[in-house]
């Protein structure tokens, strides 16, 4: 029984470690603290301005029409963006027509803005999709991950950012 147990803990640590270890290496050169400005319209035609201070945490989600790992959360984001302050960003996904029918296609009911030619993303040190920066009420950069990230593992670090 104790081997059982001994042989649980090392194979968890171990598999802990290796998820930190690949999110480190991830989202090294990811900009932090204050995130660099967005000034778009979403398609539906709002103008944002972030970083915004509104006094509660908030969402920047990188995604990419042809992303199969995007795809995989759009439930959690759209679920998410039901109670929470939400922007997504389509990196290099086409032009307004082909992401408005992208949009439309998958139920994406998100606000939207169009990064047709990756300027935006490179100015968040971005090297692949899914990203997700958690801004905190201060409206800096609290979080930030690459990769799938489940609604749980969201709504745990838009929770931290409130604190």
């Amino acid at each position: 029984m104790f081997d059982k147990l001994k042989h649980l803990l090392v194979f968890g640590g171990s598999a802990i470690a290796l998820y930190l270890g690949a999110q480190f290496i991830a989202t090294w050169g990811l900009v932090a603290g204050t995130p660099p400005p967005i000034h778009a319209a979403t398609l539906d035609g709002t103008l944002l301005d972030i970083p915004n201070r509104e006094g509660r945490p908030s969402v920047i989600y990188f995604w990419a029409s042809w992303c199969h790992v995007c795809k995989a959360m759009q439930s959690s984001i759209r679920s998410l963006a039901q109670d929470t302050p939400l922007v997504s960003v389509a990196l290099l996904s086409g032009d307004e027509t082909e992401v408005r029918e992208y949009v439309k296609r998958e139920g994406f009911d998100v606000p939207v803005v169009l990064d047709q030619d990756g300027a935006i993303g490179r100015n968040y040190g971005l090297r692949g999709v899914p990203a997700v920066f958690v801004l905190g009420p201060d409206g800096t950069i609290r979080f930030s991950t690459i990769g799938y990230t489940s609604e749980l593992g969201l709504r745990l670090r838009v929770w931290l950012a409130g604190l």
